[in-house]
């Protein structure tokens, strides 16, 4: 790397680099990523902006996902077995496998089954002395209904860990390759709390994986250096750099200069530049994804169906599909994205049809319309290129049938946080799945369990929906799966707790140096194994 890079960089992210193991590295890569993490320890957040700098980094997890597929192997598990039932999964732990090193802590062994109990026991177990460390509250750990799924993790030997179901899930295997499953270190978190610290297993993360934390300025950067002892080999980059660049414009202007390696959520309107720019490499695939309103249906006028209805025919998805994704999105009809199995193209997309929304107005006692917010989240996601102009355009379109809405935004943490308290009304939110399976959306995002204070904002509840879910889970029979599925689809598109929006194009570009990088279906970014050239 040119140093003339690295002092491009903030006054604070050169700070962090200006070390003698720095200078002399051999290799460096620079991610200009839009905002700071809301944490790096993946048990405490549900974000992907977080995952990729915590989990997809500093730590591991018992399954692995193959390089940009949806496709599991073995990870920290090497393998497993299966009781004839389907409740319980033995699972054989890899060995040899070494923690990190920090200036606040060494490890005196090598991985093993008393660090898988610790990571599921602190967020299933409320009365476990790390439960509450952090404020904790487990957010897809709950969203995954896995307080309810399981009922036993227990160690058997130093290299076996039994875990036990209440009930049979098809999805198992998969979720325990999710990022908010990672594994932490048991003596790690035995030493800070002896020291009376035990929140620095989440402020200084200590994993296995292929990356090792070395520092962070709030708001500005993060680094990172190889784990020389990594279980599948040294990964080829030295130091990592997570340069924080929230202009779309600048994150474009600092690859073009040599300055990023990579950058997050490019403009949708540079996208045509990029695809002809010798200083790019641009990478596409399609989103696992989908951008929705959701509407608060606990709240009048929204928990009329009709409104919620008319609502969604008063939505221009053309008009949204040309301003904000500008040919890097589909509109959405469904929950579910297209891209996985068990979608229902059957369905019938509601028309942009501003004379039958006002007739459904009228019908549901709101002839002349009425006053509403309409939240906006403060982020671009993968999901939404633009929130802001996504919302201009409805506030637009609803207005034309004498709905009325204020435009209404918060800080991230804190839009998430009011959302999941149900004080919004309609709001706009996006979802990235992370294991390949329609229940991780079905689920956390529509499912009565999660419905309060959980990841399903619209707080609807329909039980027939969730019979249709918890009948599906129970078997890996992708045969008797979908056709349950394609029925839930059906009941979400009559009650449309949401206006399902858009599913986006995934694209990443990269400095032309960079090699081997694997775009994730899941819409993280883990750089194990990504190399660059001069």
């Amino acid at each position: 790397m040119k140093f003339k890079q690295v002092f491009a960089l903030s006054a604070a992210a050169t700070a962090l680099l200006s070390t003698a193991s720095f200078v002399h590295a051999e290799k460096t890569f620079i991610n200009c990523t839009s905002r700071y993490p809301q944490g790096i320890s993946p048990a405490l957040v549900m974000d992907g902006i977080s995952y990729n700098a915590s989990s997809q980094q500093v730590y591991d997890r018992l399954i692995n996902f193959k390089r940009g597929s949806t496709e599991i192997e073995p990870g920290l598990a090497e393998s497993w077995d299966i009781s004839a039932d389907g409740l319980t999964y033995t699972l054989h732990l890899r060995k040899g496998v070494k923690f990190h090193s920090s200036k606040i802590f060494k490890p005196t062994r090598d991985f093993n089954a008393d660090d898988v109990v610790f990571s599921f026991m602190r967020q299933l177990d409320p009365n476990h002395p790390y439960h509450n460390v952090s404020k904790g509250t487990y957010p897809y750990f709950n969203a995954m209904k896995f307080p309810q799924l399981l009922k036993s993790v227990k160690k058997i030997d130093d290299n076996t860990v039994e875990i036990t179901l209440t009930r049979q899930d098809a999805t198992f295997l998969p979720t325990l390759g999710m990022d908010f499953l990672s594994i932490y270190s048991a003596e790690y978190a035995d030493q800070m709390m002896k020291k009376g610290t035990p929140e620095k297993i989440d402020t200084d993360p200590i994993g296995t994986g292929p990356f090792m934390f070395a520092g962070a300025k709030l708001d500005q950067a993060l680094r990172y250096k190889a784990n020389p002892d990594y279980w599948q080999g040294k990964t080829p980059i030295d130091t990592l750099i997570f340069s924080i660049t929230p202009d779309a414009t600048a994150r474009y202007a600092k690859l073009q200069k040599g300055q990023c390696d990579m950058i997050d959520f490019p403009n949708a309107a540079d996208l045509g530049r990029m695809k002809k720019d010798p200083k790019v490499q641009l990478v596409s695939q399609p989103g696992l994804n989908v951008a929705y309103i959701a509407f608060n249906t606990e709240k009048a006028p929204f928990n009329n169906e009709k409104v919620r209805q008319a609502l969604n025919y008063a939505a221009d998805k053309a008009a949204i599909i040309e301003s904000v994704y500008q040919g890097a999105g589909i509109a959405a009809k469904n929950p579910l994205p297209p891209t996985i199995w068990s979608y229902n193209d059957r369905i019938q997309d509601y028309p942009f049809d501003l004379e039958k929304a006002k007739k459904l107005l009228a019908e549901a006692g709101y002839p002349d319309g009425f006053e509403t917010e309409l939240w906006v989240q403060p982020v671009v996601r993968a999901s939404n290129p633009n929130p802001r102009r996504t919302a201009e355009i409805l506030q637009n379109d609803w207005a034309k049938i004498g709905v009325k809405a204020k435009l209404v935004s918060y800080e991230w943490g804190d839009y998430i946080k009011r959302t999941r308290a149900g004080e919004f009304t309609a709001g706009i939110y996006g979802w990235s799945g992370d294991n390949g399976d329609p229940d991780n959306f079905l689920s956390p995002l529509l499912s009565c369990e999660n419905a309060n204070n959980g990841s399903n904002y619209s707080r609807w509840c329909n039980k027939e929906f969730d019979a249709l879910l918890a009948k599906a889970i129970v078997t890996s029979d992708k045969k008797v799966r979908a056709p349950l599925y394609e029925q839930a689809q059906e009941i979400f598109h009559k009650a449309v707790p949401w206006i399902p929006v858009a599913h986006s194009v995934s694209y990443t570009p990269l400095s032309p140096r960079v090699r081997n990088y694997a775009q994730s279906p899941f819409g993280y970014n883990a750089f194990y194994g990504v190399d660059v050239v001069e």
